[in-house]
């Protein structure tokens, strides 16, 4: 028995040498790719937990933009790195879920990506700058159809939760507008203030801070209830809005073929993360509700949307060439 125990130690000393790599993931610093620019939910969220991944893990995480093309860039970037735990990828409702029925043809599959855990999931809610006339839905329902030329509205990208819940919008209620698209909800944000269209259905952390100023005005949100954040802005049903519930969420994904083991690791880490007190109030604090659900149940959730968002994509005519 002795000896059977020394054979399978020397085996399993053996395995682990052959394959450092993998037996002591992590041993050098992770990317985090973000597929936006910054100041969008992407972006905010993966800043939040990349210092706290990083004490967890005991390697730095660095994040790094690459925005653009309805998130494809950064999606891409993913898709092509090496599957070694090492390059990772805040996900999407965008890139991993509406751009498969948005676009003919992608430079990458759902089989390239390897789910690892959903990091926070936000409510959209529906924004005008402050000097805008509309003090309701029904006023800007009101302004829109007296001079429906000038309709216009923006989002963080083509694709991307906001830009496919304007066009929700639009059909629920009836009425036009022209698309402005801009390389993430940061640069969206900023021209709102500047007044350069007319609204905005925004992932709500990234519009929150100008709320809370009084620099834009809140008419509507897309969850099925009141916020606590927001208790005096009402539900778009309640606006007279119907079958009008958006959620927006943010998960890490790595390419296919990361190492189970890492896999696992990285899952750990960030269920513990993201539903610590400190996390989980500052994502509650931007009207977002924490993850950490496993790769499997993320794996699974993502395929229901990617499903859901093409029913609403095929409704809209809204499939075009890449």
């Amino acid at each position: 028995m002795m000896c059977a125990h020394r054979w399978l130690a020397a085996g399993a000393m053996a395995i682990a040498i052959a394959n450092p790599a993998q037996a002591a993931w992590p041993e050098r610093p992770i990317t985090l790719i973000i597929p936006a620019a910054p100041g969008g939910t992407t972006d905010i969220s993966a800043r939040l937990i990349a210092d706290k991944l990083a004490a967890k893990l005991g390697q730095q995480v660095v994040v790094e933009n690459r925005a653009g093309a309805a998130g494809i860039i950064g999606a891409q970037a993913l898709a092509r790195a090496k599957p070694d735990g090492y390059t990772l990828l805040m996900g999407n409702i965008g890139p991993n879920a509406i751009n498969y029925a948005l676009y003919k043809t992608l430079p990458y599959k759902p089989a390239d990506f390897a789910p690892v855990t959903l990091v926070i999931s936000v409510p959209n809610v529906l924004v005008v700058n402050e000097a805008s006339p509309a003090r309701s839905v029904a006023d800007l329902l009101a302004q829109v159809r007296q001079d429906p030329a000038k309709v216009s509205f923006g989002s963080s990208g083509a694709g991307q939760s906001p830009h496919l819940s304007a066009e929700m919008f639009k059909q629920r209620a009836g009425i036009p507008g022209t698309h402005v698209a801009y390389k993430g909800a940061g640069p969206a944000v900023a021209a709102l203030l500047g007044q350069q269209f007319t609204f905005m259905i925004d992932n709500l952390p990234s519009s929150m801070p100008y709320i809370q100023a009084g620099k834009l005005r809140a008419l509507a949100v897309t969850s099925d209830k009141r916020l606590a954040e927001l208790p005096n802005v009402p539900t778009m049903a309640e606006a007279g809005v119907k079958d009008m519930v958006v959620t927006a969420w943010f998960g890490l994904v790595a390419p296919a073929g990361t190492p189970q083991d890492a896999v696992d690791k990285l899952y750990a880490a960030t269920r513990d993360v993201v539903r610590s007190p400190e996390i989980s109030e500052r994502f509650k604090a931007m009207g977002g509700q924490a993850g950490g659900n496993t790769p499997a149940e993320f794996a699974a959730f993502i395929d229901q949307e990617r499903v859901r968002w093409k029913s609403i994509v095929d409704a809209a005519g809204l499939v075009q060439e890449q």
